[in-house]
């Protein structure tokens, strides 16, 4: 890997983004903490949210999507008896309602519907692109269209009494794509009134929690010592690792030269387990390439970071 000082570093660094802060804010705070223009996100927090934002440094970047496909944790606060223009506290109030009593057997069972393989119609205040403009600029325009729903997984959804009334916390993992504001508006809406969410945090995105998350600051101060050393900063995880969640492949060094050519492989020979996309690693632990499934034997690079 790059030492610290050299601007091709990459890897990727998990990030505890504090409130106030935009994905595209981060991504400019850590270009002038490491050094480098090629730098990217995986999986947007809006600025009121906080949690794990993970960020890809030099070629690592290319990985991010595989990152972004990965399950997320959630833990927020639903408001209920309110509602607002952009579903959570940051919006304005758009109606009030007289609840009923919320109890936990009356919010667990609306809840059963939001759980498993749902359909959930996109926020107007999300990135989603429709006829060419993203919603969220539509909206400030005052302009709102109609939106198609969309598959979502909610994996787990629990939901637990604070000491006002109208106020419950939610824990929630769900898919790639999915909505936690929606699903707090959803559950008001189930409940007979209406609802917005508020402190919503991200716990894990895949398996990268926010216990292994450094603030933006902490970064700062790691890649300052690292630089000092001539050293990478520990902080900054190696491809390797950022792709432990893909299935994974080490193989030798006759199959790493086909891999540095970009060329399909064969499955069964190389020992590919699972579905896909394969991590595919030399005898070392170096991440040479992510390949992808096909309907043969044959799997496919999809990104390759190691060329002869």
């Amino acid at each position: 890997m790059a030492k610290a000082q050299d601007p091709g570093i990459s890897g990727l660094v998990v990030i505890d983004k504090e409130a106030g802060w935009t994905s595209h804010d981060v991504v400019a705070r850590c270009r002038r903490i490491f050094g480098q223009r090629r730098i990217g996100h995986a999986g947007t927090l809006d600025p009121d949210a906080t949690g794990v934002l993970l960020v890809g440094l030099g070629r690592a970047t290319r990985l991010m999507r595989f990152l972004t496909e990965k399950d997320k944790a959630y833990r927020c606060e639903v408001v209920f008896g309110t509602t607002t223009s952009t579903l959570d506290a940051s919006g304005e109030v758009t109606g009030t309602f007289e609840m009923p009593e919320l109890t936990q057997e009356v919010v667990d069972a609306a809840a059963e519907g939001l759980r498993g393989d749902i359909l959930q119609i996109p926020p107007m205040v999300s990135a989603i692109k429709i006829g060419g403009q993203r919603l969220h600029e539509l909206a400030r325009q005052g302009i709102e269209v109609e939106r198609a729903a969309r598959p979502v997984s909610v994996h787990e959804l629990t939901l637990s009494p604070t000491e006002d009334p109208l106020v419950w916390v939610m824990e929630a993992v769900v898919s790639s794509g999915t909505y936690v504001r929606v699903l707090a508006a959803d559950l008001g809406t189930r409940l007979g009134g209406g609802a917005h969410l508020r402190n919503l945090r991200r716990e894990r995105s895949g398996s990268m929690t926010a216990a292994m998350a450094r603030t933006l600051d902490q970064l700062a101060a790691d890649a300052e010592t690292a630089r000092a050393r001539n050293e990478v900063p520990h902080s900054v995880l190696t491809p390797a690792q950022a792709m432990r969640d893909l299935d994974q492949v080490s193989v030798d060094t006759e199959v790493v030269k086909l891999v540095s050519r970009g060329l399909p492989l064969d499955r069964v020979s190389i020992g590919a387990q699972g579905t896909g996309p394969f991590a595919i690693k030399d005898a070392g632990g170096n991440l040479l390439a992510v390949y992808e499934a096909t309907e043969t034997d044959r799997i496919k690079p999809a990104v390759v970071l190691h060329s002869a």
